[in-house]
């Protein structure tokens, strides 16, 4: 009975202090040859994702290791997050930073290069620090045979020493891989400090994540699939429920996902995916748009006043921010990702997020838990209808949708409004550098069509 009570469990649980769930295993050391531990722990970081945590030691020599590896998979695209780094606080940041992660701090021309050092979990201090003793550990020998590059290493360290004794720069995270993190002190609200950029990853970054596409590796099973997806029609598909297998994207372990195309009357065709985890009970949905990018961003603004208004629709695409400008809320596209609810639903499905997520525990900059806590009350008042409020979508594709309960009149507390998007905006999007002009011509040329007028959803 407790292998099987034990079967049921998340493979990744928050964390407990009444019941370590460590688990130890005999390893290899590789200063002494001889067998060490290794302890492995699976865990959540609130307001980020699945990590590994494993903890290296030798009794025969006393080596000591530990690292950190993302238990989650490869994401999408890649991330980059940029600190302006201001006192001496912004430098207590937990920083999560995977084996792919490089880091940059332009005003000392530092660079870490990516697979150059272990994931770790850390702070900026402690980045900083970590490269001042790499610096300073061949100091000694490197004065006696190179005196001149010695003399440039200690302006070097004296140059970060300055860093760290609070003297504003800037600290530049990029990982291809999407797994790295850097802590909001003012969660769950905005951080003005940080910026964070989503991008698509290039063919040779795809490569150095042992990523390939379907025509660089030979898969006869897999062209058969895709062979026989290909005869299907949209009509087909459409009020069709299908299947496959994936993992419970709150604890990793082995479930199945539904996946369904429907028709949204007055907007377009989405995708509504739905996975139940028999481990830990978690239930989610997502919805991605069933057709293209838009030709314009949207950006959608509704006044909730009213029942009737937490009822409304709202479509929320996986490229869409949600603001709610009153308790300056402001939710960026890859928290919830894709979501077809209402305005309640919405709303209280941030505030569940929140809630689910905690905080950062002990390392917690002082102040924030009763930040935390104020802001919670803030949307609990506006899911009781005890004061009005405003949602705005922000939708650089323009996949999104909230429902006009006067159609086909104007709703006197709903306004839309389509802008053209920046330049950045089609990077995220990755449509800068596709090709829409001669396609049939090139399509010939290539045998295959990689680009199109229409650009698919992600």
């Amino acid at each position: 009975m407790e292998g099987g009570d034990e079967n049921n469990k998340p493979i990744f649980r928050d964390l407990a202090a009444d019941e370590p769930e460590t688990t130890e295993i005999e390893s290899l050391c590789l200063n002494c040859e001889k067998n060490g531990i290794t302890r492995l722990l699976l865990t959540k970081i609130p307001f980020y994702k699945e990590v590994i945590l494993m903890s290296f030691e030798c009794e025969h020599c006393g080596l000591r290791n530990n690292e950190i590896q993302p238990g989650g998979e490869i994401q999408e695209k890649g991330v980059k997050i940029t600190v302006d780094v201001k006192n001496k606080e912004d430098l207590n940041r937990q920083v999560v930073k995977s084996d792919f992660a490089s880091i940059k701090i332009l005003e000392v021309d530092l660079e870490i290069p990516a697979q150059s050092q272990r994931g770790d979990i850390t702070t900026i201090e402690g980045i900083l620090q970590r490269s001042i003793d790499a610096l300073l550990q061949e100091q000694p020998l490197r004065k006696i045979e190179s005196p001149e590059a010695a003399e440039e290493i200690e302006k070097f360290i004296a140059k970060m020493m300055s860093l760290k004794s609070g003297q504003p720069f800037t600290f530049i995270l990029e990982d291809i891989s999407g797994n790295s993190y850097v802590e909001n002190p003012n969660a769950p609200a905005r951080d003005p400090a940080m910026t964070t950029h989503h991008f698509l990853r290039s063919k040779d970054q795809d490569h150095a994540l042992g990523m390939y596409k379907k025509e660089e590796i030979c898969d006869v099973e897999g062209d058969a699939i895709l062979k026989k997806a290909d005869t299907f029609t949209y009509e087909d598909l459409l009020g069709e429920v299908l299947q496959f297998p994936t993992n419970c994207p709150n604890c990793s372990s082995p479930c199945s996902t539904n996946m369904k195309m429907t028709n949204i009357p007055y907007f377009k065709e989405v995708v509504i995916m739905a996975t139940n985890c028999d481990k830990c009970g978690n239930r989610t949905n997502e919805v991605k748009s069933g057709g293209g990018i838009e030709p314009k961003g949207l950006r959608i603004e509704v006044k909730v006043a009213g029942t009737e208004d937490f009822s409304r629709d709202i479509l929320k695409s996986e490229t869409c921010s949600v603001f709610i400008p009153e308790i300056e809320l402001e939710v960026g596209p890859t928290t919830l990702g894709g979501r077809f609810t209402t305005v309640e639903g919405l709303v209280s499905a941030i505030k569940d997020q929140l809630e689910k997520n905690g905080l950062m525990g002990d390392s917690m900059i002082p102040g924030s838990r009763k930040r935390y806590l104020e802001f919670l009350e803030k949307m609990d008042k506006l899911l009781q209808g005890r004061r009005p409020f405003t949602i705005i979508l922000d939708d650089p594709a323009g996949n999104s949708y909230i429902q006009n309960l006067f159609h086909p009149e104007p709703d006197p507390k709903l306004n839309i409004s389509h802008y053209e998007r920046t330049y950045d905006m089609n990077e995220e999007l990755g449509i800068n550098d596709m090709k829409t002009e001669n396609y049939e011509e090139n399509e010939t040329k290539e045998g295959h069509g990689e680009s199109t007028t229409e650009v698919p959803g992600d």
